[in-house]
């Protein structure tokens, strides 16, 4: 555990496991609590780094709002601050969008890039119907317990148990964010796109989404797959937007299959070597 100062703000990190680094980097109001399910199954291959988003969790909250290139400047500071110059990123939903830029901005830095339940931002982007949008601008003023159930509908498959969503709600009742923090991240969403800018992702890509996401539409995914070059895109078939959740191990299989084909040509070249 480590707090590392970026751009007047100290943010927290955290490790798990050894091996290859990989940055996982959460969504909106989100915590990197909120990646309970995937350390376990990341961290026994890989070196797995995480950190809470400026504006939420043991992270600092300055004033907003939070632009998602400083968000990505975050995330380089906490791999500078590991030691760590060349990763695999992995970004959940807003996660993915900073994912997105760091992938752009430090591309030297991207060994393999996951983004999940996530868009490119901007007018391309296919926004959510106008009752999740509604919900979602409310739940900044809503109690925690509120805020966190409002969403359950949006963001989970119907199918999922609901003790698997309890197990996520308990983390969000001591986890959420200020509204200060809240909306500092969603101004910075609102601002942001990079569609123009898609065909200049280099590092080798995954695209995974929910069939039933409905807070990111799954035409997004398809978007990016069109338009980030050699990009694989993988559909969960009973998943909405928290997919890790919803199949966990369908989710992490994915990513690890993934990962591990990035891996190989690089293994065989230190063989060969």
């Amino acid at each position: 555990m480590a707090f590392i100062p970026s751009s007047g703000a100290r943010i927290y990190w955290n490790e798990a496991g050894s091996g290859d680094p990989l940055l996982l980097i959460m969504g909106l109001s989100y915590t990197s609590d909120m990646w309970h399910r995937t350390v376990p199954a990341m961290s026994r291959r890989y070196r797995t780094i995480f950190f809470d988003n400026r504006g939420v969790g043991k992270s600092d909250v300055p004033p907003g709002p939070y632009p998602i290139a400083q968000m990505a400047a975050d995330a380089a500071a906490v791999l500078d601050d590991a030691g760590v110059e060349r990763a695999h990123i992995l970004g959940a939903s807003m996660g993915g969008m900073i994912a997105q830029e760091f992938a752009l901005t430090y591309p030297h830095r991207v060994k393999g890039l996951v983004l999940g339940c996530t868009a490119c931002g901007g007018p391309h982007s296919i926004p959510a119907a106008p009752e999740v949008i509604q919900t979602l601008m409310a739940r900044a003023m809503m109690g925690p317990e509120e805020g966190a159930e409002a969403m359950v509908p949006f963001i989970y498959d119907p199918a999922t148990p609901r003790s698997r969503i309890e197990e996520d709600l308990a983390i969000r009742r001591r986890t959420y964010p200020t509204a200060a923090g809240y909306m500092a991240q969603v101004q910075g969403i609102m601002a942001w796109t990079c569609f123009d800018r898609l065909d200049q992702i280099d590092a080798p890509t995954l695209i995974i989404h929910g069939e039933h996401d409905r807070l990111v539409p799954p035409q997004n995914a398809r978007i990016l797959a069109e338009h980030i070059p050699g990009s694989r895109l993988v559909m969960l078939a009973h998943s909405s937007h928290i997919f890790m959740t919803d199949e966990p191990e369908a989710s992490h299989a994915a990513v690890l299959d993934f990962l591990a084909s990035v891996d190989r040509p690089t293994m065989a070249a230190q063989q060969r070597d």
